[in-house]
């Protein structure tokens, strides 16, 4: 029976399973999104919907409970000016799991932790990506044609001096 066992222990000690929910919750605030396995999702969002919650209320003791497990200063100034004001009359269920197929090396279930509400932003910021690779392409594009074309009046100068 699994009576009273509140957390999935991931395969890992227990300063390396805190390790693995303050990195991934970290990336998960910077990010809104992140890519991981199934089960180590469903973990972390426990983790993070508790820590929007401190965010929420904002004191400065909510802020250190927050800074024990992300270490990182500048994404909780992000989290408390940010991320908790857009959560401000919602009751918990700040996170999604999307499952997303099977990885192709292990056959790992994959899913995509992200929050609520920020699907806008990954948007953006993929859309920027598309424009930065388009740009670079049309820049290697040009390149391309003005070497060519100046490749071609080198040979019609060097035909015309024979």
């Amino acid at each position: 029976m699994r009576h009273r066992k509140a957390h999935r222990k991931l395969g890992r000690t227990a300063s390396h399973r805190k390790a693995l929910v303050s990195n991934v919750a970290t990336s998960l605030f910077e990010h809104k999104q992140v890519r991981t396995t199934t089960i180590k999702a469903k973990e972390i969002r426990k983790k993070v919907d508790k820590l929007i919650t401190f965010a929420k209320s904002g004191t400065v003791a909510d802020r250190r409970q927050v800074l024990r497990i992300i270490r990182n200063k500048k994404i909780v100034r992000s989290l408390f000016d940010e991320i908790a004001p857009t959560y401000k009359d919602r009751n918990g269920g700040y996170t999604r799991v999307i499952k997303l197929g099977r990885r192709r090396g292990d056959g790992a279930e994959l899913a995509l932790l992200e929050l609520v509400g920020f699907e806008g932003v990954m948007l953006d910021k993929q859309k920027a990506r598309e424009d930065r690779q388009e740009k670079k392409k049309k820049k290697a594009d040009e390149a391309a044609k003005a070497e060519k074309a100046e490749k071609a009046e080198q040979e019609a100068a060097a035909a015309t001096s024979d």
